[in-house]
């Protein structure tokens, strides 16, 4: 499954928002430095949608805001 994820990084807490079926917003504490925010990103869907992190991974925008992720 393919989503659409705009990320918000340095919030005050890890949140997932569901927009629709494929689009979430995703608030991080971490920040854009060193690929730390991504791998929160990661963790944190990994954790809403109940599967390891192993099986989630960005596709389309490393370093953007906007991103596609898939989840095996």
């Amino acid at each position: 499954m393919k989503i659409s994820v705009h990320a918000k990084t340095g919030a005050r807490e890890d949140l997932v928002e569901k927009v629709s079926d494929t689009e979430f917003n995703v608030s991080v504490r971490a920040r854009p430095v060193d690929g730390r925010a991504n791998q929160a990103i990661i963790g944190v869907l990994a954790e809403y949608f109940k599967v390891s992190a192993a099986r989630v991974r960005i596709v389309v925008g490393q370093t953007v805001k906007n991103k596609i992720l898939e989840i095996k």
